[in-house]
């Protein structure tokens, strides 16, 4: 369990601070949320000194507020070098302020008086430069959707898109809830997927790291030792030293030529005709083309269910979700299902051309929901129950990945090894 210091707005707009125990972030904002209070900013401790809790409950049951300005001086300011500072907005400090935005309109806060608290909260220098763009622009006419769209580098297409459709509907404040969790969800996902990489990728640099070593100082010295006696060296071991040669002589070039068509390649990818090549190539990869559309599913169906729960219309919220699944092949197979729906088929019926997105058995569970008046309840649970599939798959990969290349790396090291001390078998013929 960890410890939680929270903020807090109490039904009648006050802010309150206190601290909790729970088994993680999302698990504390459901503590929060089930004891009346819209949550602002939800700091985990991790220097052990947990401290007490700024204010403490008292027998009524209830906290004692403390006004935002004062909370807001009271929490110790953040120093870092002038050019430390990223001008980059962080996941966390998106979804610090889409949540407190969701909780300020929710408390009944104007839209332009929330966006300046949150400028002012903020202590992201980046942050806060952002935050007063969206407030300017929103100040001058502009809508809140059309001020972040100006801002594609910090609110994706998928966030802009659901903040629409929550100021067509008239509720906003419900939309950036959803977002803020989906945001949390999203980085615990992401979070394990790096964490289950790790190892292999210690691994591997490991392995590369031996390899270069005897790559440039070992086997050098053998070749110094081979010359002296003269004869014709194993193929094996003439084939370790060429490649020796080449690395000591070349390495720095070929590094070069690498780093360049490293940059090259990413440019390539990142323009659409690549894209679209590479994510067509992914999907067609036999187990990993499975995956990655079982990952697409699932965010498109939690995106759709989130947004059906917040009241956003069917064929409005297709259009948001469809973006949430990060691969334009897919999002265009989705694009001719928002067709039909507009005709007035069902949803399941005409997700049907989709088959490496959907499977019969998601198709039917959809088909299904529609028709008993739940399609976003069962959304989330399929996007629940994919997901817990995947974290599954993705560590029996893992677990298999790693003796896989202790494998490798163990045959590359044996196969230097034997290279080199077959012409030890053979010095005593050059002696004689």
């Amino acid at each position: 369990m960890a410890r939680f210091q929270y903020k807090a707005l109490q039904a009648d707009g006050r802010v309150v601070e206190g601290e909790l125990e729970a088994g993680g972030r999302q698990e504390a904002f459901h503590q929060i949320e089930s004891r009346g209070l819209r949550p602002i900013r939800l700091v985990q401790q991790t220097d052990g000194t947990n401290g007490r809790a700024q204010l403490r409950s008292k027998g009524n049951g209830h906290s004692r507020p403390e006004p935002a300005a004062a909370a807001s001086a009271a929490r110790p300011a953040s120093w870092r070098l002038p050019w430390s500072r990223s001008r980059k907005v962080s996941a966390r400090a998106l979804e610090n302020f889409t949540r407190l935005l969701s909780s300020l309109l929710a408390a009944g806060v104007p839209l332009s008086r929330a966006l300046v608290i949150l400028q002012k909260e903020t202590a992201h220098p980046a942050a806060r430069e952002k935050w007063k763009e969206i407030h300017d622009r929103v100040v001058d006419g502009m809508s809140l959707a059309d001020a972040m769209a100006q801002l594609p580098d910090v609110f994706p297409r998928v966030y802009v898109a659901m903040v629409e459709a929550g100021e067509t509907g008239g509720f906003l404040d419900l939309v950036l809830a959803q977002i803020a969790d989906f945001q949390s969800r999203e980085k615990e996902m992401r979070a394990r997927l790096m964490s289950a990489l790790l190892y292999p990728a210690i691994l591997l640099l490991l392995a590369l790291g031996v390899l270069v070593f005897l790559l440039v100082y070992f086997i050098p010295r053998f070749t110094t030792l081979f010359a002296g006696f003269g004869g014709q060296l194993p193929a094996l071991t003439r084939a370790i030293v060429a490649v020796s040669d080449v690395v000591r002589s070349y390495g720095v070039l070929v590094l070069g030529v690498g780093v360049v068509t490293g940059v090259m390649l990413r440019q390539w990818l990142v323009s659409p005709a690549g894209r679209r090549m590479w994510e067509g190539f992914i999907l067609k990869v036999p187990v990993l083309g499975r995956l990655v559309a079982q990952y697409a599913m699932a965010r498109f169906c939690r995106m759709l269910g989130t947004l059906l729960a917040a009241g956003v219309p069917l064929i409005q919220g297709l259009q948001v979700a469809r973006r949430s699944l990060g691969n334009q092949i897919l999002v265009d197979a989705v694009a001719g299902s928002i067709d039909r729906v507009k005709e007035g088929q069902g949803l399941g019926n005409s997700l049907r051309d989709c088959p490496m997105l959907f499977p019969g058995s998601v198709l039917e569970m959809i088909t299904v929901a529609e028709e008993s008046g739940r399609l976003d309840q069962e959304l989330t649970r399929i996007a629940n129950t994919t997901e817990a599939d995947l974290d599954r798959q993705l560590k029996l990969a893992v677990s298999m990945a790693e003796p896989l290349m202790l494998f490798f790396i163990a045959g590359f090291i044996g196969i230097i090894f034997i290279g080199m001390v077959l012409p030890i078998f053979s010095l005593q013929d050059y002696i004689r």
